[in-house]
């Protein structure tokens, strides 16, 4: 990715000179790299998904942060788990969340993979393949699945059917190869994509699975009784004050054509946590170069705004602290590559070395992704606003 297509947006409103004094206190005190997790935006976010989808069980996506207290938090809420892997299985275990609650939807894992979650008391899985519908037959009384089917949406950040899902086409075969293998097949499940910009896809996709269930609605005694929407619910990056009732109006009318007893469930990531985080980050290093100022901070492409190169991301950031007027300005994470920019022409005030940025909506894919490289630790995580149930399960798990 050129750094052209890089974007951090300086953007100052919003944030209350009370705010900022407080995040400029947490990282005197903590140091930074700092990502501050705000347990409250968990819960709003949380009820305004449920809200603006009724009737839909939510499974929060662990992998968009895997993070103690953010499971006690909604699993406090009633909130279930999406799962994809057997160290996200083990969270729950020790989150005390009951595999009932869970669902492994990673439509390729291995068979340890498949144990992991079998041990744990999984029992709904998914496939999308030949090759995974006889993997997961040699489990067959332990377990049933969901048939993924592909809808490509381009207009998503990240098309996740361009790697995962049959396409409708496939599915007829899919349903009669599982019931050769007396697999049960209870429905069908598709992701829209991540931060898709409108719900046209997760429409769409609603009215073609409508049509398979009415196809195949003698499949297995009637068994196709489930719908999962996946995710893709987007994230205010920009901060535009995004509606998700809005957004979910056109869904919840596309729901309302399936028969009243398919069970509808959906997997949020991103839109339940990326609010919650802020990435406060300092400035260790400031050179003239090129005409313009260049500010090196103690976090960047290789750590906390990794999302800007894997998936484009393009998250608010605040300067507390400057003075004078904004000049395109160089900013930079601390590691020794070149590559790691964060922007070439960001709007800045002149900064001091000590000075700190906040990265906002900086939640979801940032931690979770984040890595060491240069031997350069992650940011620390402070969680505020837990309740004292979720704080109890939250230090239960941390002590594991």
């Amino acid at each position: 990715m050129s750094n052209e297509s890089v974007e951090v947006k300086h953007n100052a409103s919003g944030v209350s000179p009370l705010q900022a004094s407080s995040w400029k206190r947490l990282a005197a005190r903590h140091g930074t790299p700092l990502l501050v997790l705000d347990m409250a935006q968990v819960r709003l976010q949380y009820k305004r998904l449920t809200s603006a989808l009724p009737g839909v069980q939510m499974f929060y996506a662990v992998k968009a942060l895997p993070y103690p207290a953010v499971i006690s938090t909604l699993a406090e809420l009633g909130c279930n788990f999406d799962l994809a892997s057997s160290g996200e299985v083990e969270l729950m275990r020790q989150a005390g969340v009951t595999a009932d609650r869970c669902l492994h939807t990673h439509p390729i894992k291995g068979e340890r993979e498949i144990r992991a979650a079998l041990d744990f008391g999984c029992k709904t899985f998914v496939a999308d393949n030949e090759t995974e519908i006889l993997k997961l037959a040699r489990f067959r009384s332990k377990l049933d699945i969901l048939l993924r089917v592909s809808f490509p949406n381009p207009g998503a950040r990240c098309d996740l059917s361009k790697k995962f899902g049959c396409t409708p086409a496939d599915v007829t075969r899919l349903l009669d190869l599982a019931a050769g293998q007396k697999l049960k097949v209870r429905g069908f499940s598709f992701h829209a994509g991540s931060q898709v910009p409108g719900p046209e896809m997760h429409v769409h996709a609603i009215n073609q699975c409508v049509e398979l269930m009415t196809t195949h609605r003698a499949y297995g005694n009637g068994s196709l009784r489930t719908l999962d929407i996946g995710g893709g619910f987007p994230a205010d990056y920009d901060r535009t004050g995004f509606d998700i009732n809005a957004f979910c109006a056109p869904i919840r009318e596309a729901l309302a054509h399936l028969p009243s007893d398919v069970r509808v469930i959906a997997e949020p990531g991103r839109f339940m946590v990326a609010s919650s985080g802020t990435a406060l980050a300092s400035v260790i290093g400031k050179a003239e170069r090129g005409g313009k100022p260049w500010y090196y901070l103690d976090d960047g492409i290789y750590g906390s705004y990794n999302g800007i190169v894997t998936e484009g991301a393009c998250y608010p950031l605040v300067p507390l602290g400057g003075e004078g007027e904004l000049r395109p300005s160089v900013l930079t994470g601390p590691t020794c590559d070149s590559f790691d920019m964060l922007s070439e022409a960001l709007p800045l005030p002149d900064l001091k070395v000590g000075d700190v940025l906040a990265g906002l909506f900086m939640g979801a894919y940032t931690h979770s992704t984040a890595t060491t490289f240069n031997g350069l630790p992650q940011a620390q995580v402070i969680v505020r606003g837990m309740s004292d149930l979720a704080r109890r399960r939250s230090r239960k798990v941390q002590a594991s």
